[in-house]
């Protein structure tokens, strides 16, 4: 179900962007060099200093367009082969078509995407860029605050509110001349694996439409995997970014935990689980995880928890440096053996790539599951139910909380040590290792009345949740029912960069995104 609301102008809620006038008759690699030396410039400014830009993105269009990547969209519009406004409109299009089968989209804000898109266009035409994501269109997850668009977050209570001024990420995004075509389902408070709520209902995985496209930003992942948007933005407590890129075969990164900000998400910075949740990029191509990240990072003196720590560029990583350990089973949850061998598979490519590859899982992964189960509800749902109570929100869909027991204060001391312990053993574990691959999941895609939150093969991403490192999804093969399977890419706290980089050969070397049948 789509819904269309009329919007109006969100620019003066946002600071308007420096401006900038390319020079004239560069060469192409010259302005994909400057379009991507401006995405990490925006990040200097809060870290301090910037990594060298990249220069070997792809920046070819696809046919059909609309699985062209947020890189090649980008490049094509500031060389002016293509207008904003013709892209959006292929994507509107492309909606239209995909979105009735899939109710990805629950809210759609055409007028004012084109609206936009001209004034991109005119821009140009003046010689004015608005940032590196020029005139490109893309979707937001409903649980992120947009200044005049509804913004429910999947809760009763919000099915009208209007946020008055953007979330940090989405301010950042439209600074760097990004256009918001609408907002994508998510479940209520961003918390399920499947994506259904009381609002908007079940959104249906493009692969197989009687199957889940994966939670919370499932209907991110779908729509991104349909070519109804070049990219979204997810959010991940449990695995919410990874596990629905798993499910719908793209490309999305966990960054590490203090990278992001989070204000104006549904679920805001604070409370016990304040470390587990990120937001990050979600898309077809690594390539366009390359180029976006750098753009919503670093500190917005709002959120506590954000680092100024710099962040490295994919393309400097020496791959052949790299040691990587693998595992096909966590000790917890045993996958299907295509996963596993999709897993093995992705080892085996980067072993020929000259990389020191081991098969060895960390000692301890497997207290993950009984660390994760004493966290959630540890404080009877207090956190959840005062968002809920802030909402307006009476009647949800959150029935855990109903079960959920506060723990006494002298078990929240041991659960602590206990996790602390925990993260001690797997930060020893990456004395001797760069990366880690591992499964996204047990399965691939489940039928939606088979989802459950608390299923064990859900530790293979919540594991990263406590320990915060960055994670990446990106797909390396395709189960006997055709629904991909990706793999785990996992590194080092703060090197993005190195997962990044391993995805980004995985991607190349195994195929990665392959658009679903039938759409």
């Amino acid at each position: 179900m789509t819904m269309n609301r009329a919007q109006r102008s969100p620019d003066d809620d946002v600071n308007p962007p420096e401006r900038q006038t390319p020079s004239e008759g560069l060469t192409r690699r010259e302005v994909l060099t400057l379009l991507n030396s401006a995405a990490l410039g925006a990040y200097a400014l809060s870290c301090g200093s910037a990594p060298r830009a990249p220069s070997a993105l792809d920046t070819e269009l696809k046919d059909p367009l609309y699985y062209s990547s947020a890189t090649a969209l980008a490049h094509a519009i500031r060389k002016k082969d293509l207008s904003s406004e013709e892209i959006v409109r292929v994507y509107l299009a492309r909606i239209e078509k995909v979105n009735p089968a899939i109710n990805a989209v629950i809210l759609l804000a055409a007028d004012a995407a084109l609206e936009r898109a001209r004034t991109a266009d005119a821009s140009l035409a003046r010689g004015e860029s608005l940032g590196p994501l020029h005139g490109v269109p893309m979707t937001l997850k409903d649980s992120i605050d947009t200044a005049g668009m509804v913004s429910t977050g999947g809760t009763l209570g919000r099915a009208n509110f209007v946020p008055e001024r953007d979330a940090t990420v989405a301010a950042r995004l439209r600074a760097a001349g990004a256009i918001f075509l609408g907002k994508t389902n998510t479940p209520e408070l961003t918390g399920s694996f499947e994506t259904n709520n009381l609002l908007f209902g079940f959104t249906h995985n493009p692969y197989d439409l009687q199957r889940t496209p994966g939670g919370s930003s499932g209907g991110a992942a779908a729509i991104v995997a349909s070519g109804g948007t070049a990219m979204d933005i997810g959010s991940d407590t449990g695995g919410s970014i990874r596990y629905p890129s798993h499910c719908c075969g793209i490309a999305g990164i966990k960054p590490t935990s203090g990278r992001v900000p989070r204000t104006g998400h549904i679920v805001p910075f604070g409370g016990i689980l304040d470390t587990f949740t990120t937001l990050g990029p979600m898309a077809r191509t690594v390539d366009d995880l390359i180029l976006t990240l750098p753009l919503i990072a670093g500190p917005d003196w709002r959120d506590p928890s954000i680092v100024p720590m710099p962040l490295g560029d994919p393309l400097a990583v020496d791959l052949k440096r790299l040691r990587v350990s693998f595992h096909t089973d966590n000790g917890i949850a045993t996958p299907t053996p295509e996963t596993m061998q999709v897993v093995r598979r992705a080892g085996e490519a980067l072993s020929a790539a000259g990389l020191s590859v081991e098969e060895v899982r960390p000692t301890g992964i497997e207290e993950s599951l009984d660390i994760i189960n004493a966290f959630w509800g540890a404080e009877g749902g207090y956190y959840e139910r005062k968002v809920l109570e802030k909402a307006g929100t009476t009647k949800h869909s959150l029935t855990w909380m109903e079960e959920a027991k506060p723990i006494t204060m002298h078990e929240f001391g041991d659960l602590i040590d206990q996790w602390d312990a925990f993260r001690v053993k797997m930060l020893t574990f990456f004395e001797n290792f760069d990366v880690i691959l591992s499964p996204v999941n047990g399965a691939p895609a489940q039928p939606h009345a088979k989802v459950v939150d608390d299923d064990p093969t859900f530790t293979y991403t919540e594991t990263y949740n406590l320990t915060g490192w960055p994670a990446a999804v990106i797909r390396c093969g395709t189960s006997p029912e055709g629904l991909p399977i990706g793999v785990q890419v996992v590194a080092q706290p703060w090197r993005e960069d190195v997962a990044l980089a391993v995805a980004s050969h995985l991607e190349k070397a195994l195929g990665g995104f392959e658009p679903p049948a039938g759409l």
